[in-house]
């Protein structure tokens, strides 16, 4: 399934994508998105519904954040070896963890914010992995199935707050806006294999980013298991898992954003985002 939050900031109501790539309305038998339904069984019970028989929902509504009430953003850092590189930093021997505020989480097409006096914003095409179930202390054999589901993620980043004013990453990384999810949760039963899906990401329509999960230096269910060894992982919790090559400050000359760019990301089967760039304002 592909389910999604639809409507004006803060009012979001839970849907879901059928097979011809319509909105389908899911008010009149959940009342959102949330940890309660993001279980296995919770999500059978959705995936047995028939789409047709939901009411169709017209127009082209904004997409929200795909899961409400999201307890933990976490981050995992330099993921890609090649990413590694062009940073000129070595290899992780452990992922490298940080959090990003739960206020930074934004629509996939919502605009991406400056914060006041950034000069060197950036941007990550990133897999998201949502969880669906409470995991502590879970082996990485295990790991992927306390996933619910699988969403992109633009892991939007103020480079001179994350590595230039002190050794915190956090700073750097939840800035209102800076955490665009979506469009969709697709649920864990569709994707094929998490570990060979393709991402790219173009600033302006200019091709920036292109890479596949295959070249992550940890996997998806390395990442939910370490994790778990820290802190539990509870429902609804997410975990963005690295970028490819092609950020911002790793082209020669660095490249940042600014006022006025378009930029838009996207992994093969879970679906698209776009975000103008704007100064900032008060949310």
């Amino acid at each position: 399934m592909k389910l999604v939050r639809y409507g004006r900031p803060n009012k979001e109501k839970p849907g879901l994508i059928d097979e011809e790539g319509k909105l389908r309305d899911l008010s009149g038998v959940i009342a959102d998105i949330d940890a309660g339904q993001l279980s296995d069984k919770a999500l059978r019970k959705l995936a047995k519904i028939r789409p047709e028989t939901l009411p169709l929902v017209r127009g082209q509504p904004r997409f929200g954040a795909p899961v409400a009430g999201v307890g933990k953003f976490i981050g995992i850092g330099l993921n890609y070896a090649d990413h590694a590189a062009e940073a000129g930093l070595a290899l992780p021997s452990e992922p490298i963890v940080f959090m990003k505020a739960i206020s930074s989480l934004s629509g996939p097409d919502d605009p991406i914010m400056l914060p006041k006096g950034s000069k060197k914003t950036d941007w990550e095409v990133e897999l998201g992995v949502v969880i669906g179930s409470r995991a502590q202390y879970v082996s990485e054999d295990e790991a992927l199935n306390y996933v619910a589901g699988y969403c992109v993620v633009n892991d939007v980043s103020e480079r001179a707050y994350q590595l230039e004013r002190g050794p915190q990453w956090d700073k750097g990384k939840g800035c209102d806006t800076f955490g665009p999810v979506g469009p969709w949760l697709v649920t864990r039963d569709e994707v094929i294999d998490e570990q060979r899906l393709d991402l790219y990401l173009e600033v302006n329509g200019k091709r920036m980013q292109t890479g596949s999960t295959e070249a992550m230096i940890f996997s998806v269910a390395k990442i939910v298991s370490y994790l778990s060894q820290f802190m539990t992982l509870e429902p609804g919790d997410i975990i963005a898992t690295g970028t490819p090559p092609g950020v911002g400050a790793g082209r020669k000359p660095q490249r940042f954003l600014k006022k006025g760019d378009t930029v838009r990301l996207g992994i093969a089967g879970l679906g698209e985002q776009q975000q103008d760039v704007v100064a900032y304002q008060t949310r």
